[in-house]
């Protein structure tokens, strides 16, 4: 697989800069530096994240752009979604937009029940708008993390901005014990995904672009860098 046209990076100590919190987030055994090495050491694009996007749409993918902290405006309040990476890639003769969160310990956040609590109406305009962008009709379980829908959403959004045909939502999780992956799973089946459990899988309903959600396990060696 050949490196990505472009990055805005040199080396992993670059991601620092991009990060909304650089003095807390950037730590030894912590999501934002173990990825800022695994991918900045792959040239843009870790082998397992490649191997999952391979298996995904039967094509090798190949990376165009990876930028880290990447932030989209969604609708509703001030905070933007701010992804830990967005990687846009060929595969075959279409184009994939992959927002990538990292995992290692850390939380999805905020249950949606949380965020809403004494919710102002900029959030009240952001939640639909999420439920419009993700197709979701009906009640939504309060438990559900807030995170994992604008995460989605995001990759919805720059598919749409980049003409690209798919979406992806892809954890990237350096826990040795995939913490959190039924956290994710639970938000899978909220969106009518069943098979998550293979790794990835295909959120029906969505085309233009075709929307898909992935759990993709990092190489523990990159907790120690």
């Amino acid at each position: 697989m050949r490196n990505c046209i472009y990055r805005p990076t040199a080396g992993p100590n670059d991601w620092k800069a991009f990060l909304a919190k650089p003095d807390l987030h950037w730590k030894t055994g912590r999501s934002a530096r173990s990825m800022a090495h695994s991918w900045e050491e792959s040239g843009g694009c870790p082998p397992e994240v490649s191997t999952c996007l391979q298996q995904m749409f039967e094509a090798q993918p190949e990376p165009l752009f990876v930028v880290p902290e990447h932030q989209v405006d969604l609708p509703g309040g001030k905070a933007a979604s701010q992804n830990d990476a967005f990687l846009l890639c060929a595969v075959g003769d279409e184009l994939a937009a992959v927002m990538v969160e990292g995992k290692v310990d850390e939380t999805f956040g905020p249950t949606l029940g949380e965020w809403l609590v004494d919710a102002s109406p900029g959030k009240r305009v952001r939640l639909e708008a999420l439920r419009s962008i993700l197709k979701i009709d009906g009640e939504i379980e309060p438990d559900l993390r807030y995170q994992l829908f604008h995460r989605t959403a995001s990759a919805v959004i720059e598919a749409r901005r980049f003409r690209a045909g798919h979406a992806v939502c892809l954890i990237h999780s350096f826990s040795p014990t995939a913490r959190w992956r039924e956290d994710f799973e639970r938000f899978a089946r909220c969106l009518g995904a069943t098979s998550i459990k293979s790794g990835w899988a295909q959120v029906p309903g969505h085309t233009n672009p075709t929307l898909h959600l992935a759990w993709v396990a990092g190489e523990a060696r990159y907790l120690q860098k």
